[in-house]
């Protein structure tokens, strides 16, 4: 099992306030879309508030606290052991926030999917901090603001070395 996460960050680490987004980039979006679809995505009961639904096209595992919460379009386990658990070991699965299932995922993390916006925001959640020593970058695209994205920014894949 390949167990990847994928975030879009800013340059100081936010990931998010109030429970939302912290910028509006149709270009990263399309780029977590393509990414996901046809996978497993796991995330935390936050995110899936903020997102409001079960990610289209995808198997939706939500971590929580609360052993009564039924999701529908959605698996509900208690733990990120748990939800890993009920990944099928050949396929690439990914983490997809917020900041507290981030932080646990970490260690297991095989690849992050790094998006890094070019500006820095005010923020609530932030994402951890990535060890050079323990990321290699396999490859980078850098965007331009444009007239559907009105900031800049880089998408990179980063492998554990």
């Amino acid at each position: 099992m390949i167990v990847s996460i994928i975030v879009a960050i800013a340059e100081n680490h936010a990931i998010g306030k109030d429970n939302q987004l912290l910028w509006h980039l149709p270009g990263d979006l399309k780029h977590f879309k393509n990414t996901t679809s046809g996978h497993t995505v796991i995330m935390g009961r936050k995110t899936f508030d903020s997102v409001g639904k079960p990610l289209p096209n995808r198997r939706n595992i939500v971590i929580t606290r609360d052993d009564a919460l039924e999701i529908s379009g959605a698996e509900v386990v208690n733990t990120l052991d748990a939800a890993i658990a009920l990944c099928d070991p050949d396929e690439e699965v990914f983490i997809v926030g917020g900041a507290q299932i981030y932080n646990m995922a970490m260690a297991i993390t095989d690849k992050i999917y790094l998006t890094v916006v070019k500006d820095n925001f005010e923020a609530d959640t932030f994402f951890p901090a990535i060890d050079p020593a323990i990321w290699k970058e396999e490859s980078s695209n850098s965007y331009e603001p444009d007239e559907k994205n009105n900031i800049g920014y880089t998408i990179s894949t980063l492998v554990r070395k």
